[in-house]
């Protein structure tokens, strides 16, 4: 397509001024279509970027540069005109600086490269809680991966029609071409100084340049549906959030949906894709990653993934962690930085099953392949945060209404994180603020595998949004509680923590996790239909001895009352470090419902003595 063919008057503005100052040699019109798919892939293959897999039918391996390799946070930018808008959590510039700085970049960026112009929706074409934008790049592996990630071309420029509400989004990879130039089979990007990502929130407006790679040049994924997203819902009165959507069918035939928000490292992947062991038990999959919720006529909150593919992290995906993730990739997927089996199929560590003779690691260098599926640290095959980028349709648990335009209702939110000791295998929130107090002080615990000096420290990471929410986190906890005014107490969705990772004296996990996890979503399905099976407790509503299910399960009865009790001593810690610690960060925005629920929570703590808790 021509952009002659574009009928929305501010877009054909905005890209017209975008071409004028980043003077590409062509402009093209993405439409969407498989063809054009395929030829830009087939040109990425010619130009010695990506590689064929013999192994898998319609697959590709790209390797980037040791510099352009994963989100680059510190790079990230929140420009919003004032600072304290952007708050303590974010990296806050001045916007009309910023601009300076990035159209000195941008002049010229794209000579000797074609740009694209790609129209693309976020979650089912034409959904009211869909939003639209286009992203402007000079990069076919960007088009492509969007094309997967979202759903792209004319069909959503039919939706936004002459004057539809869109995002503009601008990337570049920052290299431009001389006239005879080639990129020499080399991943093109900037050095580490050069690469911006950067969000206008007044604006609605995203700027990336110098990198490639992932969430940096993906701009529809963190970008869009997360930090500018989240400001849309803050203003507008809906959520956008850093979460998976699961549909759970009980024995009986009944249906709920739970979404939750989990830090880096604790199992949101293989949450999503989850193979129950209970009997009877049915567990398919909405969204694996981000979920945008509205409310419905009826009151309650109905969400949709505004994705349509996964970009996940492939290092440690296994037939063993995700079977499901593991049969979503077999075919029509975007592999980076993964290892390259002689016989033309992706390798990584921890995918279960050592590999034969040499590999090609994510450098390009040929190597011999380890003894079983695991590298010494710092001699991988594969980049830990290598990734591949697949279909959504091609999951074997998605949902048959994963792409419902009015949303799937929400029953519950889970909020966890990776904690050794404290906090138990499940509680529920009492009521909404007290459920928007869990959400903000989700954190995971570092380890002696990890920072020997800050063993024992929370790493805090509330509702999972610390490096993605666009403005005030302080502000960002007032919206949450401003939501649960909007509507009966009754049609909220119920919140609950869940954490699978207690160890018992011996470092060992006491919960066995993973399939096994469906037992409490037994526990939270029944809680959602109002069962009386809960106890309650200083911290929230727990279960009943009995009431999850362990049959089968090589977990003793001590060891169930051991991550299902109280530990008062822990939760004084506990107290002690988000009191001191923790919500000072927010200063005054820190919403003054959350700092009654940590007395509450003080207070029962200290008046315990019940059975429930561990003294």
């Amino acid at each position: 397509m021509k952009l002659d063919d574009l009928k929305h008057t501010k877009a054909k503005a905005w890209i017209e001024d975008v071409i004028k100052m980043c003077q590409p040699d062509d402009v093209y019109l993405c439409d969407g279509s498989q063809e054009e798919y395929d030829r830009l892939m087939q040109k990425l293959v010619d130009a010695g970027l990506g590689t064929p897999l013999k192994k898998r039918k319609h697959s590709f391996l790209f390797r980037s540069q040791p510099s352009d390799v994963a989100r680059v946070e510190a790079r990230t930018f929140i420009a919003s005109k004032k600072e304290e808008d952007a708050g303590p959590t974010n990296h806050w510039t001045d916007p009309a600086e910023l601009k300076k700085t990035m159209t000195g970049l941008y002049t010229g960026c794209m000579k000797g490269r074609t740009m694209y112009v790609i129209p693309f929706s976020m979650g089912p074409v034409g959904s009211d809680i869909a939003k639209n934008g286009i992203e402007v790049t000079d990069s076919e592996y960007v088009v492509c991966n969007m094309h997967i990630m979202t759903r792209v071309g004319t069909k959503v420029l039919d939706v936004m029609g002459t004057d539809g509400e869109f995002v503009p989004c601008l990337h570049s990879v920052g290299k431009p071409l001389a006239p005879g130039q080639t990129d020499e089979g080399q991943w093109p990007c900037a050095d580490m100084e050069h690469k911006y990502i950067s969000h206008f929130p007044e604006e609605r407006l995203i700027w990336s340049y110098g990198s490639g790679y992932g969430g940096n040049a993906l701009l529809g994924k963190k970008c869009f549906a997360l930090r500018i997203a989240s400001v849309l819902a803050r203003d507008e009165g809906w959520l956008s959030e850093h979460m998976l959507i699961l549909k759970i069918t009980n024995p009986e035939g009944r249906v709920k949906y739970i979404t939750g928000a989990f830090p880096s490292a604790c199992g949101k992947t293989n949450l999503a894709m989850l193979i129950p062991t209970l009997p009877g038990w049915k567990v398919e999959t909405v969204g694996d990653d981000i979920a945008w919720m509205k409310f419905g006529k009826d009151g309650r909150l109905y969400a949709i993934n505004p994705e349509a593919g996964f970009f996940g992290v492939a290092p440690g995906t296994s037939d063993f962690s995700n079977k499901n993730a593991m049969e979503s990739i077999k075919e029509n997927t975007i592999f980076t930085n993964c290892g390259l089996t002689e016989d033309g199929d992706i390798w990584w560590e921890g995918i279960g099953y050592p590999a034969k003779g040499e590999l090609i690691d994510w450098h390009g260098k040929k190597r011999p392949a380890p003894e079983k599926d695991k590298s010494p640290k710092g001699e991988e095959i594969a980049h830990p945060n290598a990734r591949f980028t697949a279909p959504a349709r091609q999951c074997p648990v998605i949902a048959d209404n994963w792409e419902d335009p009015q949303g799937v209702p929400i029953d519950a939110f889970l909020f966890g994180g990776r904690r050794p000791s404290t906090i138990p295998l499940v509680h529920q929130s009492r009521d909404w603020n007290h459920g928007v107090f869990l959400g903000s002080i989700v954190g995971s615990e570092v380890t002696a595998a990890v920072i020997s000096d800050q063993v024992g420290q929370v790493r805090r990471d509330p509702f999972a949004m610390l490096p993605f929410c666009g403005y005030h986190m302080g502000d960002y906890f007032k919206h949450w509680i401003e939501i649960g005014k909007k509507t009966s107490a009754d049609k909220l969705p119920k919140i609950f923590y869940v954490n699978w990772f207690r160890k018992d004296e011996n470092d060992n996990f006491i919960w066995p996790g993973y399939g096994e996890n469906s037992r409490v979503l037994a526990w939270i399905f029944d809680r959602c239909d109002g069962k009386d099976n809960a106890v309650d407790t200083p911290i929230g509503w727990m279960p009943k001895e009995g009431a999850i299910n362990t049959d089968g399960l090589d977990v003793s009865k001590e060891q169930m009352k051991e991550i299902l009790s109280v530990d008062v001593e822990g939760w004084k810690k506990e107290i002690k470090d988000i009191r001191e610690n923790h919500y000072p960060k927010f200063g005054k925005k820190l919403p003054k419902e959350l700092t009654e629920a940590l007395d509450t929570l003080e207070k029962r703590i200290n008046a315990s003595g019940s059975c429930c808790c561990k003294q």
